[in-house]
């Protein structure tokens, strides 16, 4: 009876001493985000519409320079990493960034070679 009893308390102590998974989870990046882009012609406001589905992520981009929302392909998230891929016009910009509360940091860079990298911040629209 003893060494049951022992058993019990150990498994006890096993479930309430071990960290939850959900600890652990990416924070949820569901939502509308935003940034000013400066361009030649311009500031250009983008706005990032990301739904996530446990690592995947699916989405959109509008950009007021860009006559079609342009859809988000290969999409992940990893804790608090994240990638996903943009099309236009044959240009696909591949972008991996950093989660950190209300700010996703992205650096998004080109497919082909002439064009540079470029950093953003996208901060969370509204309330979460």
């Amino acid at each position: 009876m003893r060494k049951l009893l022992g058993l019990c308390a150990s498994l006890l102590l096993v479930v309430f001493l071990t960290p939850s998974t959900t600890a652990f989870a990416a924070t949820d990046v569901t939502g509308t985000w935003t940034t000013q882009v400066f361009t030649p012609s311009g500031n250009v406001t983008v706005l990032v519409h990301l739904k996530q589905i446990g690592d995947r992520l699916t989405g959109q981009i509008e950009a007021s320079a860009a006559d079609e929302p342009i859809p988000i392909s290969n999409g992940r998230i990893t804790g608090d990493k994240l990638s996903f891929d943009a099309s236009l016009n044959g240009l696909t910009l591949s972008q991996v960034g950093t989660v950190s509360g209300d700010q996703i940091k992205l650096t998004a860079t080109a497919t082909h070679g002439e064009f540079p990298s470029v950093d953003v911040t996208l901060k969370r629209q509204g309330q979460r």
